[in-house]
């Protein structure tokens, strides 16, 4: 079975119902964030796309007009896209539909915030790694069943802590259970980062 619509993924087979669905940032490809998700979740299931839109040759899940000017029809274009795919994938690979949880970083991140926003229904929950709000939906969806951790640089010359905190207010706003964490860091991961998301993971359970 061809998945449609078509992602370039990685799939890796888990021995647990959740899937964790792995989303690179910009340059990234579907293996970037395999170990990551490993060290989050050593039983979940890994599915991990590659982004279609090319960036100076760089692949990246939606087109942008500039740093954090994002083409807002593009990205729900390539919001709606993810989702099928993702949605495809759940009934290819046999998963666990209501137990998909996003792990997106920069790039990724803001993909994944975008679905929460415009198809909510495709996630349980999300760790979002550097993300910033990627649009304001018209009407805003009903997050109370939704689980989210983001996780901020405070020293992020890319994202300002503004604009993670905004995020987690808009979250909320739509009803969203939100954790938000500023790790001492800039725009890079941190090993910090990694194990508090972790923790936060294993008790969602």
């Amino acid at each position: 079975m061809r998945l449609q619509p078509d992602f370039i993924h990685e799939f890796v087979p888990g021995i647990s119902d959740r899937t964790l669905l792995l989303l690179h940032g910009t340059g990234g490809n579907e293996r970037d964030l395999i170990p990551l998700g490993r060290e989050l979740d050593p039983n979940a299931a890994l599915l991990s796309p590659r982004g279609k839109i090319l960036e100076n040759g760089m692949p990246r899940f939606f087109r942008r007009l500039s740093e954090g000017v994002f083409d807002l029809e593009d990205l729900k274009k390539r919001t709606n896209e993810l989702a099928d795919f993702i949605a495809s994938a759940a009934k290819h690979y046999k998963l666990a539909a209501d137990q998909i949880v996003a792990v997106g970083y920069s790039n990724g991140a803001n993909i994944a915030a975008a679905m929460l926003l415009l198809r909510p229904e495709i996630l349980r929950a999300a760790i979002l790694f550097r993300a910033m709000i990627p649009l304001v939906p018209e009407n805003l969806p009903e997050l109370s069943s939704i689980y989210i951790w983001i996780g901020a640089g405070d020293q992020d010359s890319i994202i300002p802590a503004s604009e993670a905190q905004r995020l987690a207010k808009l979250f909320r706003r739509a009803g969203a259970d939100v954790t938000i964490r500023f790790a001492n860091a800039s725009h890079d991961l941190t090993n910090d980062d990694v194990t508090t998301a972790r923790e936060w993971l294993k008790k969602l359970g």
